[in-house]
């Protein structure tokens, strides 16, 4: 494309502009590292702003675009040689960004024109009080800002009959909770995890932060996207769990399938076979900052969906600067989760290591003090929940203890706190349904009866 006849001004704008297309026609993928900022309206020259609108209705619907792509679906309006124009544009990776940016603010300066137009005629509208004018010129320069709010304030009789429609849709069941599959805690959570929300699950080394995390991913992705950021566990290892877990069989078989007797292969492939209905998708990179897990979340979202987010765990994130220290670091990630949450419309479930400060205490219940490193973690979670296993503390508790796993919803912002009891499958790393009171030193065994275990309990 020849920008020969532009003014020399915009020149370097309308070059920007064509190399942000270039770059999304040839690399789908930076779609995820620019696309929530840019919208049409941000490029002056009327191919561009067509073609662009173009590409990103191809990728915002999940499919995936090129030259030919858009040209067919543009027609008439744009030939095939002017979009293979655009895509000879192809800034490198490092200066997309930047490119990117200079769209947007040429953006603001035709927006800044225009205004100093309408601020010049305010200026001579001697009809209307200064404060007016004043007020009025406030509001036309407060849009140009890119940390103005963006929600208009609303009255609370607008809201409130706006709000109805989505009692309806709670009402007809349309519109409700996602369940973790483990019913006494969906009974705290309301009917479990919603859209917006960050829940962490906290607990010391080995009471099962991954399995619960797992437990809950697996069931949720039956119905729902689940996407796990494994950060401790590679492919494999996360492989040899779901198949103990979707086969029922001991992970100790799977890792070692040569020992005893064997490994039940009937059962390995009924678990292979489940896998197919669940929409789950997992990646193994370690030391995710927080605008990489943002950029990856946004990337599944776009092509396979994205409702639940499992991090696992926040502890081996990295902070966007490595000279500051670890609070601060954790501050930066906790709010990220949040403001993740609130903008892809997904639930977080976020895992966490505690300090050694539970342990020192008599009952052993972990606090929401206890979470490592920072109170950050405390102040952004909508939900906080530990994880006790009293065995883990005193082996000498009996067969009676051995499954037997206790449950604080420490913290929950639309819903009660309380504790709730859950049987581990240990050789399975999963969990389920505990049935019956809880286990004491007065009995041998669990008595198994029809009744739930959610209850406020004594702590051991």
């Amino acid at each position: 494309m020849n920008f020969e006849d532009f003014p020399v001004e915009a020149i370097r704008s309308m070059e920007a502009e064509a190399g942000v297309i270039g770059a999304l026609l040839l690399d789908n993928g930076s779609w995820d590292r620019l696309g929530d900022k840019l919208k049409p309206e941000h490029f002056a020259d009327e191919t561009h702003r067509m073609v662009f609108a173009e590409v990103a209705r191809q990728l915002g619907a999940g499919k995936s675009c090129d030259v030919v792509t858009v040209a067919m679906a543009l027609g008439d309006r744009c030939s095939m040689e002017q979009v293979h124009q655009l895509a000879m544009y192809v800034p490198s990776s490092a200066n997309l960004r930047r490119h990117t940016d200079l769209v947007i603010e040429r953006f603001k300066s035709r927006q800044l024109r225009a205004v100093s137009t309408e601020l010049l005629e305010l200026s001579q509208d001697h009809s209307t009080s200064i404060g007016d004018r004043v007020d009025r010129a406030q509001g036309q320069l407060a849009k140009l800002i890119d940390d103005a709010p963006r929600d208009e304030w609303v009255g609370a009789y607008e809201g409130m009959t706006q709000h109805t429609g989505v009692l309806e849709s709670r009402a007809d069941g349309t519109n409700r909770a996602m369940p973790t599959g483990l019913v006494d805690l969906d009974e705290y959570l309301e009917g479990g995890l919603r859209p917006g929300e960050l829940v962490i699950i906290g607990a010391r080394p080995s009471m099962g932060k991954t399995a619960l995390g797992l437990t809950i991913g697996v069931h949720m992705a039956a119905e729902y996207s689940v996407g796990l950021l494994s950060m401790e566990m590679s492919h494999s290892e996360v492989n040899d769990r779901l198949t103990a877990m979707l086969g029922r069989v001991s992970l100790s078989s799977v890792k070692r399938p040569t020992r005893g007797e064997g490994l039940a292969w009937d059962r390995v492939m009924d678990g292979v076979d489940r896998a197919k209905s669940l929409n789950l998708h997992t990646s193994d990179q370690g030391g995710l900052n927080i605008n990489q897990v943002r950029s990856k979340a946004r990337n599944l979202k776009r092509v396979h969906g994205l409702d639940v987010l499992v991090v696992d765990y926040i502890g081996l994130m990295s902070g966007m600067d490595a000279k500051a220290n670890r609070n601060t670091q954790l501050e930066e990630i906790s709010r990220g989760l949040k403001t993740l949450a609130k903008e892809l419309g997904i639930a977080v479930l976020c895992l966490a290591q505690l300090n050694r400060k539970s342990e020192e205490r008599p009952e052993q219940m972990p606090m929401m003090s206890d979470l490592r490193d920072s109170g950050a973690i405390e102040q952004d979670a909508d939900v906080i929940i530990f994880i006790k296993r009293p065995i883990m503390a005193n082996q000498d508790l009996g067969p009676a203890w051995a499954s037997y796993a206790k449950l604080s919803v420490a913290k929950n912002r639309q819903g009660r706190c309380g504790y709730l009891n859950l049987s581990y499958i240990g050789e399975q790393t999963t969990f389920s349904e505990w049935v019956g009171p809880p286990p004491s030193k007065a009995i041998a065994a669990p008595q198994r009866a029809p009744q739930r275990g959610m209850r406020d309990v004594e702590d051991f």
